[in-house]
């Protein structure tokens, strides 16, 4: 009997731990746009003139485990030099959200936002190339 309960315990205890590593969070949808309306992206940019300024959105939909509350992270680089980093909330089991960025003039090159995890992890990359 005693045999059967240390068992039923390491059973449950290795489900715990299978559930724990697959309840990550995962990005579903992630864009650079130039707007947002009514909480979507209007369009998905992949290249761009760097002679205007402009206000640049990365938008990312997630999808996370039952009860999750926690952050991603969006970190914007152009080329390797990282030029932002925004801690965004994730609140429900789906959620959206965005981080804004402003492109100055001249800022030619190619850039990305990396999107990532409370714990560094790489979920998402987005490139786009300005001009």
């Amino acid at each position: 009997m005693k045999s059967f309960a240390v068992a039923v315990i390491m059973l449950l205890l290795s489900a715990i731990s299978v559930s724990a590593e697959t309840a990550d969070i995962q990005i579903t949808e992630a864009v650079i746009t130039s707007k947002l309306v009514k909480g979507k992206p209007i369009d998905s940019i992949k290249r761009l003139s760097s002679g205007t300024d402009k206000n640049l959105y990365c938008f990312t939909r997630t999808v996370a485990p039952e009860g999750y509350e926690g952050n991603i992270k969006h970190l914007w680089y152009k080329g390797d030099e990282k030029s932002g980093e925004y801690t965004l909330p994730v609140k429900g089991v789906k959620w959206r959200t965005y981080s804004k960025k402003s492109i100055q003039k001249g800022w030619a090159g190619d850039w990305r936002v990396d999107v990532v995890d409370e714990s560094g992890k790489l979920l998402k990359s987005v490139k786009f190339k300005m001009n």
